[in-house]
């Protein structure tokens, strides 16, 4: 007995898993470690099970038959949570994984419970009525629901009854990880005409992203070409579109970037281009990503945590989603105007560094924990 507290993490998957929340938990997990007795439970994408240290991290990956609907398929999780937990002062779950909602019910644990809420399940709505009593039972065992910015909770029709519950946590970045680039004028070796200006968009390659929808707002955009940074399922389909709208001189498609060449990005870009058009999209890291570097940036009006990030009018522009013509406006405007531009990007800048720290993200976290252990 060491006196640390216990904490159990529970999520889908885990690193070197790619994805927004299997980064937060990763990054939770390595902050804490030596703070906390700390473990983490995901499954495999698909195969047999086994526990490792990652990192520093001990994790527990469970056997799955495969992925359907975006979750894994693991009967082996619900009664490997149960064992893992009998020793646990805080099980803390990131959502929404319905197959954590159900194991927990099914567990019998009667200590602290957290939920991290990142978004609603929006993609399979079928499946989120099917499940949704359980979501609420879930709800209603939690002593404490973590989420990024305020929209999460007025946007959210699951959440709403159990606002009291709710504890407003921002996601932070490592200041430190970002302060060193080593690669210059990376966007502006690519540049097809030097004097345009650069966009940078960066995110993974699916339809929630409102890829398209920037494709096709570069027909109307002048003095500027487009750089897409990430992979996924939907690049053949949008490179055939920039080809349709004959502008492939206008569009640059950079594929998966690792960290330091990603940072290079960030850092030669003149504005950063958020287009997404789903509440899937429940934040946006990348925005921080690009404001620290002083980068303007135009988001989209989705109800969730995206243009709680970047402000509209302070740090960049804020445009009806799935709206080309109106993206187009906004960024042809930043475009135009090199002194609001630049303000924008200060204030951005200055916004990430006040209110975006991964420190104080840390710090507010753990205060939680150890306010549920005094109870």
């Amino acid at each position: 007995m060491n006196g640390k507290i216990k904490v159990l993490q529970v999520n889908k998957f885990y690193a070197p898993w790619i994805g927004g929340v299997e980064q937060i938990v990763q990054d939770i997990a390595e902050a804490l470690n030596d703070k906390t007795d700390m473990r983490t439970l995901v499954c495999q994408p698909k195969g047999g099970g086994i526990t490792e240290t990652y990192n520093g991290v001990l994790v527990t990956r469970v056997s799955s038959f495969g992925i359907l609907y975006s979750m894994p398929i693991s009967l082996d999780f619900i009664w490997k949570l149960r064992e893992m937990s009998k020793n646990t002062d805080i099980l803390q779950f990131h959502t929404p994984f319905p197959l954590g909602d159900l194991a927990y019910l099914l567990s019998g644990y009667k200590g602290k419970m957290v939920i991290w809420w990142h978004s609603d399940i929006i993609s399979q709505r079928f499946l989120a009525k099917l499940i949704k009593p359980i979501n609420c039972a879930f709800l209603k065992r939690a002593d404490l629901i973590i989420v990024a910015t305020k929209n999460h909770i007025e946007s959210s029709e699951l959440l709403k009854p159990f606002a009291s519950k709710c504890k407003i946590i921002p996601f932070g970045l490592k200041f430190s990880d970002f302060k060193h680039v080593g690669v210059m004028n990376f966007l502006t070796g690519k540049l097809v005409n030097p004097v345009n200006k650069k966009l940078l968009f960066v995110g993974r390659v699916v339809y929630y992203k409102g890829i398209d929808v920037l494709i096709n707002a570069m027909n109307k955009i002048n003095g500027a070409e487009l750089f897409i940074a990430g992979s996924g399922i939907m690049e053949n389909i949008y490179k055939t579109l920039t080809k349709k709208n004959g502008v492939t001189d206008k569009v640059h498609f950079l594929g998966y970037l690792p960290f330091e060449t990603l940072k290079a990005a960030y850092k030669d870009c003149d504005i950063f281009v958020f287009p997404s058009i789903a509440n899937i999209e429940a934040f946006g890291i990348a925005q921080m990503e690009a404001m620290f570097y002083g980068k303007p940036v135009v988001n989209t009006d989705l109800p969730t945590g995206v243009s709680i990030v970047s402000l509209h009018g302070e740090t960049g522009f804020t445009v009806k989603s799935g709206d080309a013509d109106a993206l187009a406006v906004a960024i042809q405007r930043l475009i135009d105007d090199d002194a609001l531009r630049l303000q924008f990007g200060a204030n951005a800048a200055k916004r990430v560094r006040e209110n975006f720290d991964f420190e104080k993200m840390i710090g507010s976290l753990y205060a939680e924990y150890e306010k549920l252990m005094q109870r």
